[in-house]
């Protein structure tokens, strides 16, 4: 994938998954298709915590070349935060915001600055172009798990979902 690809589809992403989640219906947004499964509430959920975690890399990257970052347990913060009691509205609205503040950077960003990198504690360098191409198919593989629970949800005769 070019750069502007990867860019282009960074930058709709909110839009991607907005109208993906229209094609849903909100009584299956809760349904888990398995007890480790994510549902679809709890996905939108993650949405804003993984785009806080790549808008800090991201500057990292930038303004602070060759710098330690962590990682973070997004199955132990769906837990411990307790997605199914969050407003997926709020999450939306949170993602939509980082991620267009994030296209200004990257429109913005000096040509230099692409080689730039942070040292990721589980999966070592990391430059920004490899940054924006695994977060521009961030949202699109949760969309594939969304169409799969979908699909699961109706193949469970449409139950009214259980967390």
């Amino acid at each position: 994938m070019t750069r502007q690809e990867a860019f282009d589809l960074f930058a709709s992403g909110p839009d991607r998954l907005e109208a993906a989640l229209a094609g849903l219906p909100r009584e299956m947004w809760q349904f888990k298709p398995t007890p480790l499964a994510w549902s679809v509430h709890e996905m939108i959920i993650h949405m804003p915590d993984s785009e806080a975690s790549g808008y800090v890399r991201c500057r990292k990257i930038i303004a602070q070349n060759g710098v330690d970052v962590d990682f973070y347990d997004q199955d132990l913060w769906a837990t411990g935060l307790k997605y199914h009691d969050l407003s997926t509205e709020t999450a939306l609205t949170l993602f939509r915001a980082m991620r267009a503040l994030t296209v200004d950077v990257l429109q913005h960003v000096d040509e230099s600055a692409w080689g730039n990198y942070v040292m990721h504690l589980e999966d070592g360098k990391m430059t920004l172009a490899v940054w924006l191409e695994r977060y521009a198919v961030h949202v699109d593989m949760h969309i594939g798990q969304m169409k799969r629970n979908l699909e699961a949800w109706k193949a469970a005769g449409s139950p009214g979902g259980s967390v």
